[in-house]
C-alpha cells in the first residue's frame, strides 16, 4: 500500500533505503541526550538524519569539526545513527548574526526589558547591515570553508552533507538584506555568487560527494520570509547551482521572519494544511531533473504516498511528526499505520521547549511519564 514511500531511491548518488528524512531541527539538547534522541529517531526506520547547523568555521560554544572533542561527539553520533541502518547528513552552516551588534542588546535581556520573542526581529535587522558590509577578503575565507568543513564532516563520519541555504547563503541570496554594490549584489545572478562558491568550494575538494541544497523560497503577496530566494527568481538560482555541483535540493520556505511561519502550527493562516510547503517543490520541479525533498506539516502516510507518486517530491522530511513518534517509518512499513501517533502541530513542547531553552520536545512525552 505504501510501495513509494518504503522503496529505495538514489538521492543524489547517495542510495536512500526508504524516503523518509529527519529534517535538520535546533534541538537544544547536548551531549549523550541528543545522541540517545537521534539514536532512537534512527531506531525507527527513517532513511537519514540531517543534523543542523554544523559550523563551518571554528566555533566555540557549539560542537565543531575543528576541535577534537567536536569531532568526537560527532563521530559518537555517526556510530549511533550508523548502528540503526540510517545514514547522516550534516548541514553545513554559517551564521548571519552580527555579534558586535548583538552586545547592544545583551543589557536589555539581561533586565528583562527585551523579551526573547522581541530579541529575534531586533536581530533581523542587524542581518542586511552585515552581509552589505562583508569585506570580499571574509566572503572568500567562508565560502572556502565550505570545503574544509566537508572534509571534516566525511572524516568523522558523516554520509553527505547539506548546504544550508538559509542564514548566511540565503542572506547573500536576498534582495531584502543584500544591498551590495559589488558582485556578490544587484541581480539575482550576483546575489547566487555567495552560495554557488560555496557549493563550489566543496565540490572542487569532494568531486563525488552528494551535496543537497536546503533551498529557502521566499514569497509575497503576502509576504513571508526575509532571506532566501523569490519564488520569480528559481529560475536563476537553480540552475546556477546544479552546475555548481548540487545533487538534490531540500525545499522549504525561507526564513528571518516569525518561526511559526517556518514551523507552522495547525491553525497558520496560510500554512496549516498537510504538506504545507509542496507547492514550492512544484515550482523547483518544473526547473530541474535533480531529487527534490519536500517537507511541511507531514504526518498522514496516505497523503504522503500520493505525492510521492505523483512525483511532487522524491523523499519527505519531518521534524515534529518523528518527535512525536520515531516509529512512524516501521509502522507505515509493517502496516500498521493505525498505530502511529500523529503529531497534532500544537508546537507547545517543540518550538516551546526550543523558545524557552528546554530542549525540543513532544506533548506526548508526558502522556508517556503518566
Amino acid at each position: 500500500m505504501y510501495e513509494t514511500i518504503t522503496s529505495p531511491i538514489s538521492y543524489g548518488g547517495l542510495t536512500l533505503k526508504n524516503r523518509v528524512i529527519f529534517a535538520p531541527t535546533s534541538m537544544g539538547l547536548r551531549g549523550e541526550e541528543l545522541t540517545a534522541r537521534l539514536g532512537r529517531i534512527a531506531a525507527g526506520g527513517c532513511a537519514m538524519i540531517v543534523i543542523g547547523d554544523v559550523p563551518v568555521l571554528p566555533q566555540r560554544f557549539v560542537p565543531s569539526l575543528y576541535t577534537e572533542k567536536g569531532r568526537a561527539f560527532y563521530r559518537a553520533l555517526a556510530d549511533a545513527v550508523h548502528r540503526e541502518g540510517c545514514l547522516l547528513c550534516a548541514q553545513l552552516h554559517q551564521s548571519d548574526a552580527n555579534v558586535k551588534a548583538m552586545g547592544k542588546y545583551l543589557p536589555g535581556v539581561l533586565t528583562g526589558r527585551i523579551s526573547k520573542e522581541d530579541l529575534r526581529p531586533l536581530l533581523n535587522r542587524q542581518v542586511g547591515p552585515y552581509i552589505t558590509g562583508l569585506s570580499q577578503r571574509k566572503i572568500r575565507e567562508i565560502t572556502e570553508g565550505f570545503g574544509t568543513a566537508a572534509e571534516l564532516a566525511l572524516q568523522v563520519g558523516f554520509d553527505m552533507v547539506q548546504v544550508h541555504g538559509d542564514r548566511m547563503c540565503g542572506s547573500f541570496s536576498s534582495s531584502v538584506f543584500n544591498h551590495r554594490t559589488d558582485c556578490y549584489g544587484g541581480s539575482a545572478e550576483n546575489r547566487a555568487r555567495f552560495a554557488v562558491e560555496a557549493v563550489s568550494a566543496i565540490r572542487c575538494r569532494l568531486p563525488d560527494l552528494p551535496i543537497d541544497y536546503k533551498l529557502a523560497v521566499r514569497r509575497e503577496n503576502p509576504h513571508y520570509g526575509n532571506a532566501g530566494v523569490l519564488e520569480e527568481e528559481l529560475p536563476v538560482f537553480v540552475p546556477l547551482l546544479e552546475a555548481a555541483g548540487v545533487t538534490s535540493f531540500h525545499v522549504t520556505l525561507a526564513n528571518h521572519g516569525a518561526l511559526t511561519d517556518t514551523i507552522p502550527p495547525k491553525n497558520h493562516p496560510a500554512f496549516g494544511a498537510e504538506g504545507c510547503f509542496l507547492p514550492l517543490c512544484d515550482r523547483v520541479r518544473a526547473l530541474t531533473a535533480l531529487p527534490i525533498c519536500g517537507v511541511g506539516g507531514l504526518t498522514d502516510p496516505d497523503f504522503v504516498e500520493e505525492q510521492l507518486r505523483r512525483g511532487r517530491a522524491d523523499c519527505v522530511a519531518m521534524s515534529r511528526q518523528l518527535i512525536a513518534d520515531p516509529d512512524w517509518p516501521r509502522k507505515v512499513q509493517e502496516g500498521r499505520t493505525g498505530e502511529i501517533r500523529r503529531c497534532v502541530r500544537c508546537n507547545k513542547a517543540c518550538l516551546g521547549g526550543m523558545m524557552a531553552h528546554r530542549g525540543v520536545h513532544c506533548i506526548y512525552e508526558k502522556e508517556e511519564s503518566l
